[in-house]
Formats: C-alpha cells, sequence, structure tokens
C-alpha cells in the first residue's frame, strides 16, 4: 500500500488541479462584486441522510485557498447526518469561501456518498469475518479521495494503483502462459528489480485455484464469479495457505451469503462507481 506521505502528495495534488479547472485566472463573479476585505460566514448544510465524509478534506481545501479561513466543524467524518444538520461553519473572506465552494461541495457529495453506500455493505457483513474491500474502478483523478471515503465508511482499501501490488488476473495469466509460469515470472521479475510487493493470483475455477496453491508466495486468491458452492470448496482447499477474496458482481442481495462461506475478503467495485451524490450544499449565514 502507499505511504501517508504519498497520499498527503495525492490529495494536495487534487486540490490544486480542482482549484487549476475551477478557478482559473479568477472568480471574476466574486471580484465583481464583493470587496476584497468582506468578511462572512457559511454553513455546510445536510439535504439527505446517510453518513458524512470529506469534513477533513474540506479543511484541507479552505487552508489550500486561503490559510485565514477558520472552519468550526460541528460533526466529524464518519458519522450519521440527517436532513436539517449542520456539518460545520467556515469564516474568514468571502471571497476565499467562495472560490473553494463548489470543490468543497463536489468532494463532499461524493465521498459522502462512497461512505454511506460502504457501511451499508459493512453492515451487511456483521458477525462474520469477512471484510470489504474497493477496487481501482475510481473516478480518474479523484482515486485519493474516493478510497479515503470508503474507510471513513468501515471498509478496507485494496491497492491503490498498479505500482504498489502485484494483480495477476486473468489477462495476465493468459498472456504469460499460465498460472503457473505468471507466478514464477513475476517471482523472477520482483527479485530482479528488489522490490518487495505482495502477490494476488486470480482464479477462474477450482483447478486453478490448486495450480494456484502449487505456488508458494502468493499472499491472496481472488476467487471471481464462483458461485456458493465454489466458493466454499475454494476456501476449504486453501486453508491457511493464502487469504481469499471473492469478487465480480457482488451485490447487498448476495454479500452476506459470500461471507459466510469463510472469505477473509469481498471486493466490489460497486462502493466507487455505482453511488449518487449526497444532497448538501454550503449556505451563507
Amino acid at each position: 500500500m502507499i505511504s501517508e506521505a504519498q497520499f498527503q502528495n495525492e490529495l494536495q495534488l487534487i486540490i490544486a488541479n480542482a482549484i487549476r479547472e475551477d478557478v482559473g485566472d479568477g472568480d471574476h463573479s466574486s471580484l465583481a462584486c464583493i470587496p476584497v476585505n468582506a468578511k462572512g460566514k457559511a454553513k455546510l448544510l445536510v439535504k439527505d441522510e446517510g453518513i458524512i465524509a470529506g469534513v477533513a478534506f474540506a479543511q484541507m481545501v479552505f487552508q489550500y485557498v486561503d490559510p485565514e479561513l477558520k472552519t468550526e466543524v460541528m460533526i466529524q467524518d464518519g458519522s450519521p447526518v440527517k436532513y436539517g444538520d449542520v456539518v460545520f461553519y467556515v469564516e474568514g473572506s468571502s471571497q476565499s469561501i467562495l472560490k473553494a465552494e463548489r470543490l468543497v461541495l463536489n468532494a463532499m457529495q461524493r465521498m459522502s456518498a462512497i461512505a454511506t453506500k460502504t457501511q451499508d455493505f459493512v453492515s451487511l457483513l456483521d458477525g462474520t469475518d469477512t471484510k470489504i474491500l474497493d477496487t481501482r474502478k475510481t473516478t480518474p483523478g479523484i482515486r485519493a479521495l474516493e478510497k479515503w471515503a470508503v474507510k471513513i465508511g468501515g471498509g478496507e482499501n485494496h491497492r491503490f494503483a498498479l505500482y504498489d501490488m502485484i494483480m495477476l488476473k486473468d489477462n495476465h495469466i493468459d498472456f504469460a502462459g499460465g498460472i503457473t509460469k505468471a507466478i514464477q515470472k513475476t517471482k523472477d521479475y520482483l527479485k530482479e528489480k528488489g522490490k518487495d510487493l505482495k502477490i494476488i493470483v486470480e482464479a477462474r475455477n477450482l483447478d486453478e485455484v490448486d495450480e494456484i496453491l502449487q505456488s508458494e508466495g502468493v499472499y491472496r486468491i481472488l476467487l471471481d464469479n464462483f458461485d456458493y458452492d465454489e466458493t466454499r470448496e475454494a476456501v476449504k482447499r486453501i486453508g491457511e495457505k493464502s487469504q481469499t477474496e471473492s469478487s465480480g458482481g457482488i451485490n447487498e442481495e448476495t454479500i452476506r451469503q459470500y461471507a459466510e462461506c469463510g472469505v477473509d475478503y469481498i471486493s466490489s467495485g460497486a462502493l466507487t462507481h455505482s453511488v449518487y451524490n449526497m444532497d448538501l450544499s454550503l449556505k451563507a449565514v
């Protein structure tokens, strides 16, 4: 997984690029009609219900736009919210508040939706030992925000990107000439490059599970599109030799049954690619 320093750098890149995209050479609407020394106060108002996420990110945005802006947080990240709740107040330069407004809202609406969906999945796993994972099926350019939201919602992050973990999926295996060759080539590559990366290998059926188990050093076996019976049998065969992960169209109706098959993890792209933004607004007070 990426380091905290790498993660923080990703967040700063997101903020800088988003402000560049949205503000350009100036917020001329505000510059045209609001005095440069005007002071104001606004509140982040909830017009929906779910799990709030992005409060800490909003504070980062305000600090980037104007270090003189002050926030008073009323509800922390990860807390349940309902219609009419005020999450925080921000006070300072009116121009600065308006300059930061859209990025704060866009990010928090998206992050809160992801955190809410993640917690829904987590609640369905209550009483099992299975944990929910996100995927790389994220919005280009804001992956760090979306994966942060998954953690706020109680889920766990899979690999961040292509560089922090080895994941040999069906195409890798086929292009490499089979499972055993793909694993061996990967081990040779890691040794040659002096890299210490965990290896996950996808299995499409029980025969492939058996073949993967013949190679040592596989951190996790990904059971892709297995049915319940196949999953239970795969978990039995794998035992303690490797971690197990189920994936492939698992949703709210099926996630509990897969967890009860005994897998360590269930990964779902739906956490980040199939959500509807929470309705939030920033209003002057």
